[in-house]
């Protein structure tokens, strides 16, 4: 089996974008009993940049970091950390898979987006459901109902990432292109 080791600067990569998660998700505000932030679309930008790896790593760390500090404990950091993972991966994977299926890479682009969002959608209400009835022993119709709550504000956190993940991807690859970032980040990006 052979080893598979990061260039230095995809780990330098996966620190600052990390980073970026962690700074954007600071900056919320309340909505139906939830919170919207745009840390989602740092999530969704680190799967495109990065890869399904890398950018599951960036966006689980940062994710997980923002968790920790807050005060949510160490079980609701590593949850954090799989879900962020899970949502950067599926977004990285689809679209360094789709290769030349789709005729625009917008359209490359945005079905990735779409579709690391709902992952991570899915995998919130998922935990949600588990912690409603399991933790904390509440009655499926309260479980239902804090469900609903929670899934209105993170399918808009999901829209604003899809539309805006795209957005920030389309307008730096160039840069980091012409900087030559993108050749040592994926060769055959």
């Amino acid at each position: 089996m052979k080893e598979k080791k990061f260039p230095l600067i995809t780990v330098i990569m996966i620190g600052v974008m990390a980073a970026m998660v962690y700074i954007v998700t600071l900056f919320r505000f309340p909505l139906l009993g939830s919170k919207v932030h745009f840390a989602n679309a740092v999530c969704l930008l680190a799967g495109l940049l990065l890869g399904p790896v890398p950018g599951g790593l960036a966006a689980g760390l940062g994710s997980m970091l923002y968790d920790a500090f807050a005060g949510y404990g160490l079980v609701e950091a590593l949850i954090t950390f799989v879900s962020k993972f899970a949502m950067a991966w599926v977004c990285g994977r689809l679209y360094q898979g789709l290769g030349d299926f789709t005729l625009k890479k917008l359209d490359k682009t945005l079905l990735s987006c779409i579709l690391g969002a709902l992952t991570y959608v899915a995998l919130y209400m998922l935990k949600t459901f588990i912690f409603q009835r399991f933790v904390y022993g509440f009655p499926m119709d309260t479980v239902f109902a804090t469900m609903l709550s929670k899934l209105i504000p993170s399918l808009i956190n999901a829209g604003a990432a899809v539309v805006a993940a795209p957005i920030f991807f389309h307008a730096l690859v160039p840069a980091l292109r012409s900087g030559g970032v993108m050749d040592m980040l994926r060769p055959a990006h």
